[in-house]
């Protein structure tokens, strides 16, 4: 059975960082492309950040480019959006999925607040 279960967000003062993660089962993250998204009210889900399967290509948002860092440690299964610099906008909820499927995870909320 296919489970993605993020973590690590929270309460961050602008300027500050976050480092978010997916942590997947049923499935080897190795092998298969994944990517981040996030989502604010009133506003379409948007693609941050996502990288390839079998390899180290990642790409960006213009939004979050110099600023994010997606990454996997195969070890642990598990998908990594380290987070710097950050702004009020990118407040939302963020979400891991496993590319060109339906499996999302359930979201975690980033506040990016004063």
């Amino acid at each position: 059975q296919v489970q993605l279960v993020e973590s690590g967000g929270g309460l961050v003062q602008p300027g500050g960082s976050l480092t978010l993660s997916c942590l997947a089962s049923g499935f080897t993250v190795e092998d298969a492309p994944m990517a981040w998204y996030r989502q604010s009210p009133g506003k379409a889900r948007e693609l941050v950040a996502n990288i390839a399967s079998l390899g180290p290509g990642t790409s960006y948002g213009d939004a979050v480019k110099g600023r994010f860092q997606i990454s996997r440690d195969s070890h642990r299964n598990t998908v990594y959006l380290q987070m710097t610099n950050l702004k009020p906008e990118d407040t939302a909820v963020y979400y891991c999925r496993r590319l060109f499927t339906d499996y999302w995870g359930q979201g975690t909320q980033v506040t990016v607040s004063s």
